[in-house]
């Protein structure tokens, strides 16, 4: 017992002088002191405060899954290339390909409007656990969570009244916590300025989760607001934003040991996950979803190296499908090294001994049952993510059936409440939208093969009904299938889908349910919701229950940890270094890299490290204006022992004085498992130095007028002198 409770007494030591951990910007009161002895200059009041301007009122939710940084006090906002690589995307074509060429808007009329895209800032942060809890009987129970449902209604009502504001309460530390989190939506966001793909994926897969890096991971956009300053639908009448703070950048660059924190919005980490949970992600959901995603690129990287329209319209959908394979191979990489499964199962042991000897055995019979149902729910878990591959990361002749399922489904209903013209017309509009970025046989490739994963990895008894027809009437042969569904189907004809909507009939629609892309749209999609997600949702309120008994237990048997809440896409800070590392024995990394490495790199026989030729001749001049470093050299890249995950892409990295130095994209591949399992000696986040996206920006692309609206800061401390470039 007493070598059980050294143990768990040196973790916690350690981990309180680690940088593991996403904070709260409210709770960081706890941790003010470690930051400060770091190098941090500023109070927590100047990072979060709801009484006057603080550094959070500069950080944006991009989109709703990616992080933005206001820089200018005209709205301008600095996110990555890869979080506005769809916006690019679509403003591309052949004849202006602005994936590869890049975009520059000359004048604020220049700037490119992107429906449906948002930029989301935090009004305030508010604890209402003691509200949401009150008379909480220990366990949810279904009485309690309608009532709590209600209540929070309430709570998020008052919260808005008479504002523009919206509202959310969320669940932390596994339903322990609660927090009503109050925000405000811009939906005028339009794109200001984008590097070539060459210079903001440089590298390319290659490099994706590596380091060292050399990439200009940036892209740059405006909010824009009505005449009062507020929110409004997008209109030429809008005008910049005016932000109540943004972000001064500083010239100095940062220095090995030098405080940074990272700002945004993470989007999901699972450090609480139980040893059952942790085998379910290495041994079975990893290995299919990179199966699956395999194949997919397999294909996509032959049909978009044969034809640039093809290229163009799959770029963002090759991108979305590459980042998590290959985070998932490393991921599994770093828990096997650092024997992930077995630390939780001993974890687990010294829990349940300290849990009995303390009298507390429920929290170790709520340990025993959450691993108990974490193993029984295994089938409809695979069900799931099986599920999410195939519909949404495989064919998109499937998602694109169920835009149609209402009009097949309930004509009439949609006639008789006269809601049928306004689903006429949003289908009719999404249809050349659609086939605008289609490409039949790269569909067809994708189809054949992922649908033979998907019966080969799917639970048989789970397995769509459509589906077994390969097996009972093609022999098993998926490619036999795809071959009849593809000419049978009308879903890949534009022409008629077109006339289909502009002459419609019930009887016309209602055809449509007979079509294989429909039947097996339906098949598909009607079965996981009908077969796999209500027990799935039933285990998982299960699973989460035991859960919050088994943090809850955490936290009161061992009280002297300062805990963090596992990240859920909502606004944290996490805090560091500037740091190398050393992850492979015999090999240590700096902690920055420079223009030269893009030289080193460059290759116009390999896609990823293309180079544009301007690009080359700046570089190889070495004339870096002030944009150098100290030494001379243009710094490109740097890492961090901050404590990222997705969602933080596009955080900025501030340093202790609050000025911006760098913009985060992505996480060396030695640390993908940090969401499951940080290791500080070994996980490092990968920023771009904020002086290669000026010098991107002015050099490369005279853009000057961008530069112009910036606050350019020169020296760390903090009330430096704002200096001009000129």
């Amino acid at each position: 017992m007493k070598y059980i409770l050294t143990v768990l007494t040196i973790v916690i030591s350690l981990s309180l002088h680690a940088t593991e951990g996403m904070w709260i910007p409210t709770l960081l009161k706890a941790v003010e002191g470690d930051m400060q002895a770091m190098g941090l200059k500023l109070s927590v009041e100047d990072i979060y405060s709801v009484n006057h301007s603080s550094l959070k009122d500069a950080i944006v939710h991009f989109g709703g899954g990616c992080t933005a940084e206001v820089i200018s006090d005209k709205g301008l906002l600095l996110t990555n290339h890869h979080c506005g690589y769809r916006q690019i995307q679509q403003h591309s074509s052949v004849e202006n390909d602005y994936l590869t060429d890049g975009f520059w808007a000359n004048s604020f009329q220049d700037e490119l409007t992107n429906p449906g895209l948002t930029a989301t800032f935090i009004v305030r942060i508010e604890d209402v656990t003691s509200k949401v809890m009150a008379d909480y009987p220990g366990y949810a129970t279904e009485a309690w969570r309608i009532a709590s449902d209600e209540l929070q209604k309430e709570l998020i009502r008052k919260a808005v009244e008479g504002t523009g504001y919206d509202a959310v309460i969320r669940p932390f530390n596994q339903g322990n916590s609660y927090y009503m989190i109050v925000t405000e939506t811009f939906n005028d966001v339009r794109l200001v300025g984008a590097p070539p793909s060459s210079i903001g994926k440089f590298g390319g897969d290659t490099d994706n989760w590596i380091w060292p890096r050399h990439t200009g991971d940036f892209s740059i956009f405006r909010i824009y607001a009505n005449a009062d300053n507020q929110p409004a639908e997008m209109s030429d009448a809008n005008i910049p934003f005016t932000p109540k703070h943004h972000l001064p950048i500083s010239l100095d660059g940062v220095e090995e040991g030098d405080f940074t924190m990272v700002f945004g919005f993470p989007g999901r980490t699972e450090q609480h996950l139980s040893s059952a949970a942790v085998d379910y992600v290495m041994n079975v959901a990893n290995p299919m979803r990179i199966h699956m995603r395999q194949t997919s690129l397999d294909i996509l990287r032959v049909d978009m190296a044969e034809s640039d329209k093809v290229r163009i319209q799959y770029a963002a959908k090759q991108s979305s499908i590459s980042n998590a394979y290959k985070k998932w191979i490393g991921q599994n990489d770093g828990l096997r090294q650092l024997k992930a499964l077995e630390l939780k199962k001993q974890y687990e042991a010294d829990y349940r001994a300290v849990a009995r000897t303390n009298g507390k055995a429920q929290y170790a019979d709520s340990l025993d049952a959450l691993i108990a149902l974490d193993k029984a729910n295994r089938d409809f878990q695979l069900g799931r993510d099986a599920f999410v591959e195939y519909f949404y990361y495989g064919p998109e002749l499937l998602r694109f059936a169920l835009s149609f399922k209402k009009l097949s489904e309930d004509f009439s209903e949609l006639e008789a409440s006269g809601s049928l013209e306004a689903e006429l017309a949003k289908i009719e509009s999404s249809i050349p939208t659609f086939f605008k970025d289609y490409n039949q046989p790269t569909d067809e490739a994708i189809f054949g093969k992922l649908t033979d994963l998907y019966i080969t990895y799917m639970p048989q008894e789970l397995l769509p009904e459509e589906l077994k027809l390969v097996n009972s009437k093609y022999a098993g042969n998926a490619n036999k299938y795809r071959d009849w569904f593809f000419k049978k189907t009308v879903f890949t004809n534009q022409e008629k889908l077109m006339n289909l909507c502009k002459n419609p009939s019930e009887k016309a629609f209602k055809k449509l349910q007979k079509d294989p892309a429909f039947r097996l749209m339906s098949d598909v999609y009607d079965g996981y919701f009908e077969e796999i997600r209500p027990t799935y949702n039933a285990n998982a309120d299960r699973i989460n229950a035991l859960m919050q008994s088994f943090v809850a237990g955490m936290m009161e048997l061992f009280p002297n940890k300062n805990y963090w809440a596992d990240a859920n896409s909502t606004l944290r800070l996490t805090y560091g270094k500037v740091e190398g590392s050393a992850p492979v024995d015999g090999m240590e990394y700096k902690f920055y890299t420079t223009s030269r490495g893009i030289l080193q790199k460059y290759d116009p026989k390999n896609v990823d490290f293309v180079l544009p030729e301007r690009l080359v001749e700046l570089l190889e001049q070495e004339d870096f204006g002030p944009y150098a470093h100290s030494d001379g050299t243009l710094r490109v890249c740097f890492t961090g022992s901050n404590h990222t995950t997705g969602g933080n892409s596009g955080s900025p990295a501030i340093n202790g004085s609050g000025h911006l130095v760098g913009l985060n994209f992505d996480r060396s591949w030695e640390s993908t498992m940090s969401d499951i399992l940080f290791d500080p000696n070994r996980c490092r986040n990968i920023m771009v130095d904020i002086r290669y996206v000026l010098f991107v920006v002015d050099k490369y692309a005279n853009a000057k007028r961008l530069i112009n609206e910036m606050t350019i800061v020169k020296g760390k401390e903090e009330g430096a002198e704002i200096g001009s470039l000129d």
